[in-house]
């Protein structure tokens, strides 16, 4: 399952034809490109998702976002995987050639209460 999560944009910058900039998540802070927004300026919100900002929205739809994300627990999973990201380099994994997702215990993929799962 895909997920964007809102976050609000601290700061903007643009080298070498790349627009990045900082953007906050529930206290959680993170570079993200925003060449997909080009209207987005500091103090406005975006939806991101695998590290690009791919929508503009406004701060009420942004907090109420948020609090749904937060009641049914996935900001603590963005929480624990920064902590988990300083504990340890990152390391990549092995490449699959079936087609199928890695799971093996990987926090990522734990059910989200209150969402169906999809089976094919």
């Amino acid at each position: 399952m895909c997920l964007a999560v809102p976050g609000k944009v601290l700061d903007c910058d643009e080298t070498g034809g790349v627009r990045e900039g900082r953007v906050q998540f529930a206290g959680i802070v993170r570079r993200v490109r925003l060449d997909f927004v080009p209207e987005a300026e500091v103090g406005d919100y975006v939806m991101v998702h695998v590290g690009f900002a791919i929508s503009r929205i406004d701060a009420e739809e942004a907090e109420r976002t948020l609090a749904l994300l937060a009641e049914m627990g996935v900001l603590a999973g963005i929480a624990s995987e920064d902590e988990e990201d300083a504990a340890e380099p990152a390391t990549e994994e092995p490449a699959r050639t079936d087609g199928s997702v890695a799971d093996q215990g990987d926090e990522r993929n734990r059910p989200v209460p209150g969402v169906p799962k999809i089976t094919a």
